[in-house]
């Protein structure tokens, strides 16, 4: 198996379009002193994320922005994967959003599917795959999770996406109402990244 690769300062693209996560991704790395810039910034396109996993749409989308700004480049895929609907909306999570991202509505889609479902199982759990790609196509791959349930009606406006309706276990709020310290102690992108910066950030 390949050594995963260090990375040696400089420049990192996030290969999003997502201000919620390029956020947050910045914050997460904000401890190491490194430089951010986002794909959207760099007016990079959004590749067609064409992966039926988290793992080969991580991977695709950090290729693409490496390749396109030759600079390496960290991609996220992540989504709420529901029991009572065998995973879904899983990868497709940002999909169900539609074209405008507007959530809200994916939360309503959510929420219709959940009472079609009939008696409901309300556990869920998010996924996160990192994928840090270099220009010349190396590329490691990471994968955070954390378990929770949902909830209605949608409660804080910390977070983004799907937050303010998941309950992590343990806790009695949702990630929406939660302080953004309190969620990167926790979440699946944290989980995801403390893999990533103890392969490829750590001294």
């Amino acid at each position: 198996m390949e050594m995963t690769r260090k990375f040696e300062g400089g420049k990192l693209v996030v290969a999003s379009h997502n201000p919620g996560k390029v956020r947050e991704i910045g914050e997460l790395l904000a401890p190491f002193g490194i430089e951010t810039v986002s794909a959207g910034e760099l007016g990079l396109d959004e590749p067609d994320e064409t992966g039926d996993t988290f793992r080969a749409n991580a991977e695709l989308k950090a290729l693409a922005a490496a390749k396109a700004a030759n600079l390496p480049a960290l991609a996220d895929d992540s989504g709420l994967c529901v029991t009572a609907l065998n995973g879904a909306p899983g990868i497709h999570s940002a999909r169900w959003a539609g074209p405008n991202k507007d959530f809200d509505f994916a939360m309503e889609k959510l929420r219709r599917g959940m009472l079609e479902a009939g008696p409901v199982d309300v556990s869920a759990h998010f996924i996160c795959g990192l994928a840090l790609a270099w220009p010349d196509g190396h590329v490691d791959y990471f994968e955070g999770r954390v378990d929770g349930e949902l909830t209605w009606p949608p409660r804080g406006g910390k977070g983004f996406g799907y937050d303010p309706i998941f309950i992590p276990d343990g806790h009695d709020i949702t990630f929406g109402e939660m302080e953004p310290a309190a969620k990167h102690a926790m979440s699946h992108r944290a989980d995801a990244f403390r893999q990533l910066v103890n392969a490829c950030f750590a001294r």
